[in-house]
């Protein structure tokens, strides 16, 4: 019997396994991975320097174990280079594997920005915890750190770096932070809080160019100011990681395409987490790559499902202000309204009577469970 073959042992291809083997306990299943298949949770990467945590202790379970647990192969350290979907196979380090069917969990890819300068070949990303081992190793030792993108992860990188004692500041064009998520009463309030451990802001412009300065780096913006700073860390966003699929003739838009089976463009083929377009969406965030794991594994295992997502908030991970979101859909008719106390912002997406979304910081966000309740899709 030909194995499953699932591409990455990120948080979706082993969620998905996990999910699998409660289903079906003897299909064989192979997983290839690039790196040393230790499994960790990645959301744990921006809160990791408060927690004391050193890159090692983020893995609770190394390739050996996950083996053992799953009932499966996994192969380390190895460098898938084609599908042929047509054969049903894979080459990975120079050997050609069949599969029976073939799941593809290679998740994102940092976006990079096009800086000049002698210093933007050293501007950091985090996407994995290879990147996060050599910044913690170039952070010993550093005060002033720069991050680029005031977005959710620029602002939970931010606070876990205050909070452990470096100087930040943050940079980006939008007007306040988290400001693809959030109505501007509540980024303001993420700002005013985030300012209040000593981060610095320099919103609605961007970085030109990057100098090494010394020991460190000057960071010259469009609108004619500067930063100074140690280590320069670029957290913009992310993009689905694609090039697999695109080789293989998978269609491909902003992520692999995928029905609601998690089924891609070929036979026996399928996608899930941050790489997937899923009905026409990518949602990089750890509660849809739950629902496609179970969904998937359902699938997999022969059974009828489909991707069927409940009301699904985001927990911020800014401890210096608490925020819970659940985003309206993209298109969406209708508009914030907002209340602003001393203990935080409700924000409340409304579509004539109809709940659509909502926003909450600081103690408002103890408002999440009833809201969720009251949630149309």
């Amino acid at each position: 019997m030909q194995p499953i073959v699932i591409i990455g042992t990120g948080l979706a291809g082993y969620t998905l396994a996990r999910e699998l083997r409660k289903l079906d306990g003897t299909t064989p299943l192979v997983l290839i991975t690039a790196d040393d298949g230790g499994f960790y949770s990645k959301p744990m990467l921006s809160n990791a320097l408060l927690r004391g945590k050193a890159p090692a202790e983020l893995v609770s379970a190394d390739a050996a174990k996950m083996a053992a647990d799953l009932n499966a192969v996994i192969r380390t350290r190895a460098t898938v280079e084609a599908i042929d979907t047509a054969a049903h196979t894979i080459t990975a380090n120079g050997e050609v594997i069949a599969y029976a069917r073939l799941v593809l969990a290679v998740g994102a890819r940092p976006i990079r920005l096009p800086l000049e300068g002698d210093g933007a070949a050293d501007v950091l990303t985090v996407n994995n915890l290879g990147d996060y081992a050599q910044f913690h190793e170039k952070l010993q030792g550093t005060k002033r750190v720069a991050v680029i993108g005031p977005g959710l992860i620029g602002c939970e990188f931010a606070n876990d770096l205050a909070g452990a004692g470096h100087k930040v500041s943050i940079i980006g064009p939008d007007p306040h932070p988290l400001g693809r998520l959030l109505p501007a009463q509540a980024g303001a309030a993420v700002r005013e809080a985030l300012s209040a451990i000593g981060i610095q802001w320099h919103l609605g412009t961007v970085v030109s160019r990057v100098e090494r300065d010394g020991e460190g780096y000057r960071l010259l913006l469009a609108d004619g100011s500067e930063v100074s700073a140690d280590l320069v860390l670029s957290a913009i966003g992310l993009q689905a990681d694609t090039r697999l699929a695109q080789q293989a003739g998978l269609t491909s838009n902003r992520g692999i395409v995928v029905d609601a089976q998690l089924r891609a463009s070929a036979p026996d083929v399928y996608a899930l987490g941050d790489c997937a377009e899923v009905n026409g969406v990518v949602l990089p965030f750890v509660l849809p790559l739950m629902e496609q794991a179970r969904t998937l594994a359902a699938v997999l295992a022969g059974r009828e499902a489909a991707v069927n997502y409940p009301p699904m908030p985001v927990a911020v991970k800014t401890p210096a202000c608490p925020v819970v979101v659940a985003p309206p859909a993209p298109g969406t008719s209708g508009e914030w309204r907002v209340q602003v106390d001393a203990d935080g912002v409700r924000a409340e997406f409304i579509d004539g009577a109809q709940l659509r979304g909502f926003a909450l910081t600081g103690a408002a966000t103890a408002a999440k469970q009833a809201l969720v309740k009251q949630l149309t899709s």
